[in-house]
């Protein structure tokens, strides 16, 4: 064979390798159908789950052409739902895999990942494995990819043979996600499940293709009001996802604070404050208070409250975020036996 027809044939090979991955047309859509489930110690908002406690959305992942990135070309991929964009991932797709170098979140915060994260290492085989150990921001990411097997998978948008494979996530929060992708279509069915350390289910996201991936137009994109300069979650330490509701068992309570844009050597104040706990105080009592100082504009911290000697008093809590001297923010916590 001539060097000409060699490097032809070369050049064919990885032109097929990337298109047998997923198609790239611009324009290409994935829509999906999600499902999320809670386990007993988070509670959805009023009126957004379904009658079965569950809650149901239709989300689409479609490819929007190009972003640069450090004078890369990357493969711009929005997720879609309920008429917003929550986020935006940039990736590489070539003969060796997919590979995300940043996440944009949905108010257009870029954050690079350091090394990019391979999603799927190509070509598949059963057996083979992966391991990614970065940093998203100023957080380590820990994960160890395995394909476990050969499996067909039933969704609405037809029936697949696909890869399974598991990914184990030891770092930032314990987490399995169970992924099945085929060859020139993509992720058919994807399991996303956290649980406690006691192996209690926290939360579990389901995502089944619903239609095999077509182009179709952008999805009209509402605007997003601008983000609070701090916003709250609660946590516990047998619980790392955010949650509503936290048992009278749980030794702490962790307030995880977010700050965007505040002067840097903001005071950030937290005041626990006992809303409705009838039997140990009247309404909207003040329990305590702690501080922390924003060392940079974009900071994040953790306020921390203790079970006291005699226990939880059940009942309806709330921690109200402070930045010097203005209420930013205010989240609600439910304390149940």
């Amino acid at each position: 064979m001539s060097k000409l027809l060699a490097l032809l044939a070369a050049s064919a090979a990885a032109v097929i390798a990337r298109d047998h991955l997923l198609p790239l047309d611009d324009g290409t859509a994935w829509t999906y159908n999600l499902t999320e489930e809670a386990g007993h110690e988070f509670t959805f908002a009023p009126g957004i789950a379904g009658a079965d406690g569950k809650i149901h959305r239709v989300v689409i992942y479609r490819l929007d052409g190009m972003q640069q990135l450090n004078g890369k070309s990357l493969l711009k991929f929005e997720m879609h739902r309920d008429d917003t964009i929550t986020n935006t991932d940039l990736l590489t797709v070539n003969d060796h895999g997919v590979f995300c170098a940043a996440r944009i979140n949905e108010y257009g915060e870029l954050t690079a990942l350091q090394p990019p994260q391979t999603i799927v290492a190509a070509p598949l085989r059963v057996g083979a494995s992966w391991d990614y150990n970065g940093r998203l921001a100023n957080v380590e990411v820990h994960q160890r990819y395995r394909v476990v097997g050969e499996e067909d998978v039933d969704v609405a948008a037809g029936k697949f043979h696909a890869f399974h494979i598991r990914c184990e996530q030891t770092r930032p929060i314990a987490t399995t996600v169970d992924r099945w992708f085929v060859n020139g279509v993509g992720i058919v069915k994807d399991i996303t499940e956290t649980r406690a350390a006691d192996g209690d289910l926290v939360r579990r996201i389901t995502l089944e293709l619903k239609e095999q991936p077509k182009i179709a137009p952008r999805p009209v994109v509402k605007p997003l009001p601008p983000p609070k300069q701090v916003t709250v979650s609660f946590s516990t330490p047998t619980n790392p996802a955010s949650v509503k509701t936290v048992r009278t068992a749980a030794t702490q309570i962790y307030a995880r604070w977010q700050a965007r844009g505040v002067r840097v050597g903001a005071k950030i104040r937290a005041v626990w404050v006992a809303e409705n706990v009838p039997g140990f105080a009247p309404p909207d009592y003040k329990i305590d208070e702690a501080t922390a100082a924003a060392n940079s504009s974009n900071s994040h911290g953790v306020f921390t409250l203790s079970r006291p000697n005699d226990g939880w008093a059940p009942g309806q809590y709330r921690v109200d975020i402070y930045v010097d001297t203005d209420l930013i923010d205010s989240a609600k916590l439910t304390i149940a036996d």
